[in-house]
């Protein structure tokens, strides 16, 4: 799923005919990049493409004065079809993708449990500082924030709350599971 063609599609479905400025503005105001993966660099190639795939058609340019020529967009029904099924679909799914660091711990059975903790509080260091960061990021939009934006906001946070959680967790139960193996270097 691209987070930027639904963004644009939303945008255009909503707002109406725009230029790609307005569309990055609208991203802008949004603060898209604080609780998205969508890049505002990215949206003007995305538009082309779209253009060139029909989701978007061209109704105009413009130009004032010496400002560069402006290309202006609309949604196609072809679009708004795609939008609507792809948001259905996203709030319809509940991805939960395995993480690939589960299937590098089982392969870990020939580190001992100093060097696999070592990496695992890396891991939680790293994880730590992520959440801090998000949460500075949080307070500086707090005032800005719409309701939604605050519940995606929040929904990011209770994620890396819990990623935090199950690394302290299992860095407590090393001793264990490797005491449980009766092999000091596998805890398999």
């Amino acid at each position: 799923m691209n987070t930027t063609r639904l963004f644009i599609l939303g945008a255009l479905d909503r707002g109406g005919p725009m230029y790609g400025h307005q569309i990055r503005r609208a991203a802008q105001l949004d603060r898209t990049e604080l609780w998205t993966d969508i890049k505002q660099g990215s949206l003007y190639g995305a538009l082309h493409r779209m253009a060139a795939e029909g989701a978007i058609q061209v109704v105009r340019s413009e130009q004032e004065g010496n400002m560069p020529s402006r290309t202006v967009y609309e949604i196609t029904d072809a679009g708004r079809a795609e939008m609507t099924a792809t948001r259905d679909r996203v709030l319809r799914d509940t991805p939960y993708r395995p993480d690939p660091v589960d299937v590098a711990l089982q392969n870990a059975a020939d580190m001992p449990e100093d060097e696999l903790r070592a990496v695992m509080e890396g891991r939680r260091a790293n994880i730590a500082a992520q959440l801090a960061s998000w949460r500075q990021l949080h307070d500086t939009a707090a005032p800005y924030l719409t309701g939604i934006e605050e519940l995606g906001f929040r929904h990011t946070l209770i994620r890396v709350e819990a990623e935090l959680a199950w690394h302290e967790e299992f860095i407590e139960a090393l001793p264990k599971l490797f005491r449980d193996s009766g092999n000091e270097t596998n805890p398999a």
